[in-house]
């Protein structure tokens, strides 16, 4: 019983963070970081990313541009690009070394303590994939919201809104740290390691000779 919901704990670990691991792919590219919608214009709204900012109108549909410099950007959007590609280098490299330690895996079942050193170093490599995606989210709805509470701005001025990939990059975060926390979990706990029954044959068939010959000497 302690078998199976060890490697229960590890596919789950294994899927909330791929699923995680997708979403942050998204929302590095998504423009729709931030909204703009406009009391004047029903009819046309504004969103921006990463990478561009686009507008969105009902009869011409959704038309994008590109920033020109990255240097001109703020440092909110300097910082996001490249937490987000960290990110998503640290998932796919936490994904595949934690792949290697699953002990459903059958590669490498005979030892036990190296996949039991990559199951918790893809754990934290996830768990730091996902706070790479959360600080970036987390300030660019922090400066959101300091400027549209901004009172030194006349009120007819429109504000920018939260948009869908920040909420988007908060469920990728804590899927990315749910799923590395429950691969350390499971490495760390008594009951994970064992993916078949093989190793326990093997601790036996150890001892028996020593066990042997300890019946068979008369001093004991």
């Amino acid at each position: 019983m302690a078998l199976v919901f060890g490697i229960a704990m590890q596919l789950a670990g294994l899927l909330l963070s791929l699923l995680g691991w997708v979403f942050s792919i998204v929302i590095t590219y998504l423009p729709h970081w931030k909204n703009l919608n406009l009391d004047l214009n029903e009819m046309e709204n504004w969103t921006t990313g990463l990478w561009q900012t686009c507008v969105i109108q009902e009869e011409a549909g959704m038309q994008c541009k590109d920033f020109d410099s990255f240097l001109a950007l703020p440092a909110e959007l300097r910082v996001s690009r490249i937490l987000m590609f960290l990110s998503n280098g640290l998932g796919l490299l936490g994904l595949l070394v934690s792949g290697f330690g699953l002990d459903c895996l059958r590669v490498g079942e005979g030892q036990r303590a190296l996949k039991k050193r990559l199951l918790i170093l893809g754990g934290a490599l996830l768990w730091t994939s996902g706070l790479a995606v959360l600080v970036p989210v987390s300030w660019v709805a922090y400066i959101t919201v300091q400027e549209f509470w901004d009172e030194s701005m006349p009120e007819i001025v429109p504000r920018w809104e939260f948009g869908e990939a920040l909420f988007l990059g908060w469920f990728a975060g804590v899927s990315l740290l749910l799923g590395g926390s429950l691969l350390n979990c499971a490495a760390c706990s008594a009951q994970a390691p064992l993916a078949s029954g093989r190793y326990a044959v093997a601790e036996v068939e150890t001892q028996c000779p020593y066990l042997e010959n300890r019946a068979s000497d008369p001093r004991v």
